[in-house]
């Protein structure tokens, strides 16, 4: 299999809200695609962010998926950016597009910068300045 990932898929529980914060809110654009009903598909820099309907989950794979109201979701999305400042400033971006903060950009523990915050699912992001690696 090759080492790499296409599509990252996440369950939403409404997915007009999810287009609201993502497209609208962090300007990220959106593929255009007749199924929008059900999924759409955020185009990023080599990596596609699919947002599906939560309750067809079910029809795709036969497993037990967690409820929202389990908690937050056990995975973290990262981004990672080329320095403090654009850490504080996509931050507040995210905020003002509907994010909730849950972790302020801060010194971390391996030498970076980073600060979580979740979109309307629940999901976990990270924003990241790593002074010792390029992932931006």
């Amino acid at each position: 299999m090759k080492p790499k990932i296409s599509i990252i898929t996440l369950g939403v529980s409404d997915l007009n809200a999810s287009v609201r914060f993502y497209r609208d809110g962090l300007g990220w654009p959106m593929r255009d695609d007749d199924s929008f009903e059900n999924i759409v598909f955020l185009e990023l820099e080599n990596i596609t962010l699919a947002l599906y309907r939560r309750e067809l989950f079910r029809d795709e794979a036969p497993v037990d998926f967690a409820q929202p109201s389990a908690g937050t979701p056990t995975i973290t999305l990262a981004h990672n950016l080329p320095s403090r400042e654009a850490v504080d400033s996509t931050m507040r971006e995210a905020v003002e597009a509907g994010a909730t903060p849950v972790q302020p950009p801060r010194e971390v523990f391996w030498g970076g910068y980073a600060g979580y915050f979740s979109d309307p699912d629940g999901y976990l992001w990270e924003l990241a300045y790593n002074p010792f690696t390029d992932l931006t």
